[in-house]
Order: C-alpha cells, then sequence, then structure tokens
C-alpha cells in the first residue's frame, strides 16, 4: 500500500506528526495531490545531482499544472487560486536551488516512515491495529495483483489461441488447395501434411482447454476477492466511519477502497472481453467436446453476476449529511438549514460518467409513520454523477438540502413515542446503471447513516448525545427504532466515546485520572471503574428529577467552554478538569502552600470551573479553599490566565493577596501561564494623575477578589507590607514562618491570660 495511504490510517496523535513536517516552504497540498508521483521517485539519488534536481524540480511544476487543469474543468476557482500560489511560492524558493527541494522531500518521506514504524512499534497487541490493518491491506493488494496478473496471462494465451487457430486454418485450407491441384502432392507428402495438421489440432484443443480453465481460475479468484471486499472490507470500511463520524480517529482513505474496486471491474469486464472473443474462435472452429462451447454459457453468466454483485454494492455515502455550521457534529440536522452530503461510486471506469443520476429521498423505509414526524426534502434532490478531476472520483455532492416538516393536523406527539431528539430518520440515495453491452440494467442504493432532524438550535446537544449512542453500540444503519428500548453500554465503550468528544474538538483527550472521576459519577464508587459495568442511557441523558440536569449536559457545557475560553489550557495540560473534591484534598495534601489545581464544576449545567489552593493554618494544618466557579459570562469578560493573575484575597482591614503561587504539582504560577498573559501594547511612563494628555482616564484592570473572614485566614497577625513579605521569604521558608507566627500567637494568648489574672488579684 502506497506510504501516504498507510499514513492515513494512523490515530489522530500520529497525524499531528505528520502535519508538523509541512509547512508553507513545501505544503502538505503537494503531498496529498501528487502522492503517486512524489512516491515513485528515489530523491535521495535527486539530492546529490543537480541536473537531476533540476529535471524532477520542473516535472513537479508540470504535475502542479495538471493538476491545475483539472481543477479548472471541475470550475473549482479556490483550489485553481491555492495551486497558482503554491506553484509561485515553489519557484520563488527552489527556481535556484531545486537540490534543497528534493532535500526536502526525502527528508520527509523518511520521517513519515519513522512515524509508522513508531506507531507499529508503540502498539504491542499484534503490532496494534494500524499495523494489523495495514498486514490486511497488503494481502487484499496481493491478490488484486494476483487477479490482474492471471488476466494478463489469460489475456497472452488468447492471443496465442488466435494465432495458432489462424495458422490451423490457413494450413487446412492451403492442404485442400493442393489436394485440387493437378499436380498435387504425392500420398507421403499429403500423409506427412495431415499428421502436421492433426498434431496443429490436438495443440489448439490442448490450449482451448487450458485458456477456458485459466478463465475459471480466474472467476474463482475474482469470487473470493469480491467476497473479501464486499463481506469485509466494506463494512469494515463503514464501521470507521461510524467511529470517525463521532469523533473517533479519522476514516481511512476510501481511495483505496475504490482502487480495489475498480480493479476488480476491470479484469471483470476483460473476462467478458475474453469471452466474446472465443466465441469468435468457436464460430470459426468447432468439434465435440469442444470447451468453449460447454463453458461459454455458464462462464458468461458467472461473470456477468460478479460484475453486477461489485457494481450493486458500489455507491457509498462518502461523506455522511452534515450542517456546515456544525462540522463536528454530522448526522444533526436541523429544519431550514443547509446540509451537504456527498456519495462516490467505488468503481472509476470512464464508461459510467455522467451516466448515474442519483436521487435523495428521506424515510423510504419507514412503514409505521404513526406519530413520527414527515419532512420534505427541499434544493436540488437529484445530481448526475461525475469525475472528479482533483483525484478521478466518480462522486456527486449535494450543497443545498433542507428538511421541511411536513404540517399535519392535530398534535402529532398525540401517540408518538418518542422525544424529538431520539427519533431517528433515514436519508436513501436512488440510481440506475445500465450495461449497454449486455443490456442489464442495476439498481443501486446507499443510505446515510440514522440521523435525528431537530427543530431549535438548543437541542443538538440531545441530538448529538443520540448519535453518539446509536453509533456506539450498533452497525446497522437502518435500525431506526432504537430509542424505544436502547441497550446500555459498557463502561469500556462510553469511556473512549467521551475522550474522543474532546480529542475531535482540542488537542488532547481525557486521561485515565479524569476518566476515573467520570467512571464514579456514573457507575458509583462501590462498582470499582470496573469496564463491563452497564451504563443506561437514562443515566447518560435523562435527568433524575427537575432540579438534577442530565451528565451528558454537563459533559456537553463544558467542552463548550473549553472552545470558547480554555482551548489552550486544555491543550497545554494546564486544567485537571475532572477530579472528585475528595481527590483534589488528596493530591493537595502534602503540596506546598499556595498550591492550586484547576478543576470543572460539577454544579453548574452551562461549563464552569474553579480552583482550589491549600494553605496551613496556625497549628499547621492544611485549609483548602475553592473559588465561585466561573461560566462563560465572567470567562468572556476576563482570561482564566488573567483571572489568576490578579486574584485576591481580602479579610476585613488586611492588605489584598494573591494565594495562589503554584500549578498542581508544583509549578510556579507565572511559568504555568505566564505566556498568556496580556503583553503591553506601548511602554509604561509614570502616572500623572494631575495631568492626563491622552484620554483623560486613569487605566483599570477587572480583577477577581474574594472577601473572607479573618478567622479563615492563615495569618492572625497585622500583615506586613507585601515588600517586607518578599524579602522575609528570600530568607526562610513559608512554613517556618507560619510556626513562629504560630508560636508568636499563642505567646501572645498566655500573656493575655496570665495579665487578666493579675488584674483580678489585685481587684
Amino acid at each position: 500500500m502506497a506510504q501516504w495511504c498507510q499514513l492515513q490510517l494512523l490515530d489522530a496523535k500520529y497525524l499531528e506528526q505528520v502535519d508538523q513536517l509541512y509547512d508553507d516552504s513545501f505544503p502538505m497540498d503537494i503531498r496529498q495531490y501528487l502522492s503517486r508521483w512524489i512516491e515513485s521517485i528515489d530523491w535521495d539519488t535527486v539530492a546529490m545531482q543537480d541536473s537531476l534536481a533540476t529535471v524532477r524540480f520542473h516535472e513537479l511544476l508540470a504535475q502542479l499544472d495538471d493538476q491545475h487543469s483539472r481543477f479548472a474543468l471541475e470550475n473549482n476557482f479556490l483550489l485553481q487560486h491555492n495551486i497558482r500560489k503554491i506553484k509561485r511560492n515553489l519557484q520563488d524558493r527552489f527556481q535556484e536551488d531545486p537540490v534543497h527541494m528534493a532535500m526536502i522531500i526525502s527528508r520527509n518521506l523518511k520521517e513519515e516512515l519513522k512515524i509508522l514504524d513508531h506507531a507499529k512499534s508503540t502498539e504491542p497487541e499484534g503490532e496494534g491495529a494500524m499495523s494489523a490493518m495495514v498486514v490486511e491491506k497488503q494481502k487484499l493488494d496481493n491478490k488484486v495483483k494476483e487477479m490482474k496478473d492471471k488476466a494478463q496471462v489469460v489475456d497472452q494465451n488468447i492471443k496465442n489461441l488466435e494465432d495458432l487457430q489462424d495458422e490451423y486454418n490457413f494450413n487446412i485450407n492451403s492442404l485442400k488447395n493442393r489436394e485440387n491441384e493437378f499436380n498435387g502432392m504425392t500420398p507421403k507428402e499429403l500423409e506427412k501434411e495431415k499428421m502436421v495438421i492433426m498434431r496443429m489440432c490436438l495443440d489448439l484443443k490442448t490450449k482451448r482447454q487450458d485458456v477456458v480453465l485459466q478463465l475459471t481460475d480466474l472467476l474463482n479468484v475474482a469470487q473470493a476477492l469480491l467476497s473479501d471486499l464486499i463481506s469485509e472490507e466494506l463494512p469494515e470500511w463503514k464501521q470507521r466511519q461510524q467511529i470517525a463520524c463521532i469523533g473517533g480517529p479519522p476514516n481511512a482513505c476510501v481511495d483505496q477502497l475504490q482502487n480495489w474496486f475498480t480493479a476488480m471491474a476491470e479484469s471483470l469486464q476483460q473476462v467478458r472481453q475474453h469471452l466474446k472473443k472465443l466465441q469468435e474462435l468457436e464460430q470459426q472452429f468447432t468439434y465435440d467436446s469442444d470447451p468453449i462451447t460447454q463453458k461459454k454459457v455458464h462462464l458468461e453468466a458467472r461473470a456477468l453476476e460478479l460484475l453486477k454483485n461489485l457494481l450493486s454494492n458500489s455507491l457509498v455515502v462518502e461523506r455522511q449529511p452534515c450542517m456546515p455550521t456544525h462540522p463536528q457534529r454530522p448526522l444533526v440536522l436541523k429544519t431550514g438549514v443547509q446540509f451537504t452530503v456527498k456519495l462516490r461510486f467505488l468503481v472509476k471506469l470512464q464508461e459510467f460518467n455522467y451516466q448515474l443520476k442519483v436521487k435523495a429521498v428521506f424515510d423510504k423505509d419507514v412503514t409505521d409513520k404513526k406519530g413520527f414526524r414527515k419532512f420534505n426534502i427541499l434544493g436540488t434532490n437529484s445530481k448526475v454523477m461525475n469525475m472528479e478531476e482533483s483525484n478521478g472520483s466518480l462522486a456527486a455532492e449535494f450543497r443545498h438540502l433542507q428538511l421541511k416538516e411536513q404540517k399535519v393536523a392535530g398534535n402529532r406527539t398525540n401517540e408518538g413515542p418518542l422525544i424529538v431528539t431520539e427519533e431517528l430518520h433515514s436519508l436513501s440515495f436512488e440510481s440506475e446503471l445500465h450495461l449497454n453491452q449486455s443490456g442489464l440494467s442495476i439498481k443501486l442504493e446507499a443510505i446515510s447513516l440514522p440521523v435525528v432532524v431537530i427543530s431549535n438550535v438548543c437541542q443538538l446537544p440531545s441530538g448529538w448525545a443520540s448519535i453518539l449512542w446509536y453509533n456506539m453500540l450498533t452497525t446497522e444503519p437502518k435500525n431506526l427504532k432504537f430509542f424505544p428500548n436502547p441497550p446500555p453500554a459498557k463502561w469500556s465503550q462510553l469511556s473512549e466515546v467521551l475522550s474522543w468528544q474532546f480529542s475531535s474538538v482540542t488537542k488532547r483527550g481525557l486521561n485515565q485520572e479524569q476518566l476515573n472521576m467520570l467512571a464514579d459519577k456514573l457507575l458509583g464508587v462501590k462498582a470499582q471503574r470496573n469496564p463491563e459495568g452497564q451504563i443506561p442511557w437514562t443515566k447518560f441523558c435523562k435527568s433524575a428529577n427537575e432540579k438534577a440536569f442530565p451528565f451528558w449536559l454537563w459533559i456537553e457545557g463544558i467542552l463548550d467552554v473549553i472552545k470558547r475560553y480554555l482551548s489552550p489550557l486544555w491543550n497545554d495540560g494546564c486544567i485537571m478538569g475532572f477530579i472528585s473534591k475528595e481527590r483534589e484534598k488528596a493530591l493537595l495534601m502534602d503540596k506546598c502552600p499556595g498550591t492550586f489545581l484547576l478543576r470543572f464544576s460539577e454544579s453548574s449545567r452551562e461549563g464552569a470551573i474553579t480552583f482550589t489552593w491549600i494553605e496551613h493554618d496556625v497549628h499547621d494544618k492544611p485549609v483548602f479553599h475553592s473559588v465561585e466557579p466561573y461560566t462563560k459570562k465572567e470567562l468572556s469578560a476576563v482570561t482564566l490566565p488573567d483571572i489568576i493573575r490578579t486574584y485576591k484575597v481580602m479579610a476585613a482591614e488586611n492588605i489584598p493577596e494573591n494565594p495562589l503561587r503554584f500549578l498542581y504539582p508544583n509549578i510556579p504560577k507565572d511559568k504555568a501561564f505566564g505566556k498568556y498573559y496580556p503583553k503591553p501594547t506601548e511602554t509604561a511612563e509614570p502616572m500623572d494623575v494631575e495631568n492626563q494628555r491622552t484620554t483623560g482616564y486613569m487605566k483599570t484592570e477587572l480583577i477577581s477578589v474574594s472577601e473572607v473572614h479573618p478567622s479563615r485566614m492563615h495569618d492572625n497577625m497585622l500583615p506586613m507590607s507585601p515588600d517586607d513579605y518578599r524579602a522575609l521569604e528570600q530568607y526562610v521558608s513559608p512554613r517556618d514562618i507560619a510556626a513562629v507566627t504560630g508560636n508568636l500567637i499563642c505567646g501572645f494568648e498566655d500573656l493575655d491570660v496570665q495579665m487578666g489574672s493579675e488584674f483580678e488579684a489585685q481587684n
């Protein structure tokens, strides 16, 4: 399998490494568009020869020109623009130094191989899923090659058979003519010539038998390959597509599947041509027990049946229905909002170009429609499939479809068993293919994964929960009655899907510590995070009472607050996020005063974040403080790093101070968050309150202040100035300072008691 296709089978963490190899000097677009050409050249050799590097550089430019022409035929203005820009940049950078370009390509190809090798070595289970997948693909590649090789052998043998039969016919006719001549052949010569023709006839029969056997063997190989493609590879690709739709690893390249389907169709078409040629030879010469006469009907029917089976399974939904406004939430469609869907015909033959007209049909297979919403498709619901010039695939993309609910009299929910976000619908695509040579028409159909149709965007989270649950637990595309009685999910399944929700919108999924907290929340602590623990649908997406809110809506709120305000901090690992209060105290217990961690609030449905820090009281006992959670409202006004930077605690007349010093476990606060602090736009100057020359206003800054009772402060003495305290800290540890002040306070208390006793004695 091509190296570029293997890379696209890797997990997201490896794809990120591939992404880092390419930048504006040599963009990934070139690697994608010209992958086959790039991998066909020895760039190590090119990088050592100036003249060869120059030749390859101009070949690459020519390849880009060809790609531009394909985009032009496709009327894709944006990609035309991108290709022109890429070509100009390459000329500017490498026109005078094409060896440098060759070195970049050579290095990138080697780094790609390293990434592939690393992915295999770090997956211990059978060399990992990716490695096993690559092995399976190589096996199929070998089967396809075997089929092609056999077809070529048959082709050559039929040509040899045709030549032999022509020679045989010529010799027969020559012998007849010479027998009729006046001065004909002697009996001995005649007998000798007849023996030659007889041996030729035997040879001809043998070769016919061989060709028929070879065709039978070729069809056996094709049938086994077809079974692999339709029974294994196609369902596996569809299952990977399901996983990708709900945030899992990107789906493997459909181009590989297309290559296999196309190669098989070409070989079957070649078999049919071979059979036609054999019929022509049979008409010219036949005999009793002629294998062509005996087998031709059976072989023709078998080849046609295999081709029909292949073509009827070749129409697939390449990109599932999705609203462009919510690209990470496919399969949830809102009425009145445009959505897109793309189909591909996996047999890429020129004869099918512009021959397939696909029509979209909504809820075609729904039989029991009582209490079930009905929709009309608005927009162009039929498309002709044509070759895409970018990759040559036979595709049709519906870009402007909308759904409109049919108005019915009465209340549709009177008998409807499901809420809107649990009601599943289907989008089918129909077409018909005519095989001109055989006069056969083949019905084609593809069906999307079930979709949820909402009428208000506030229903999107619940609709997405239904999509997650369905695609996590079943691979059946037509099970629209899934939700009247949805099965429970194992924690091992749900934990992976939950992690995908974070990794698909950020650069970081959930670690084991975070998943442990969520397991305890869903299963209960007594379940001990059992991977086989069962979570019912109601526990995931329903609320136990009016005051509570569903688990999933809590997760969705946190996802939203991360995407809007916390993405860089989440990606850097600054946010611990999911941690129970008990675990939080256990982690902070033995840390320095001022150590804090960030966690998500469990009491906010809309998503909120808080921080907890540790202090020690006068008796050196740990005291934990948590700030009121910050919601989207506060975070939209002040960034979380700024909140942490300027946060103050104030008690009575004490000077406000920032208690936050170290991000757990022991990272200095400014080191962890310094890069997120706002940078000054101009050099600070001494403030002149009397004479404001610019706006006339004093600059202000929003800060967070917590007011607490003095008894909750770790220091009951009168505060020293911040400068004095910093100077003291350079020589004395905070714990020693606390111990000394604690002893002083105890001494003052004893002195108060003694003075009070003396006063009473005197009176």
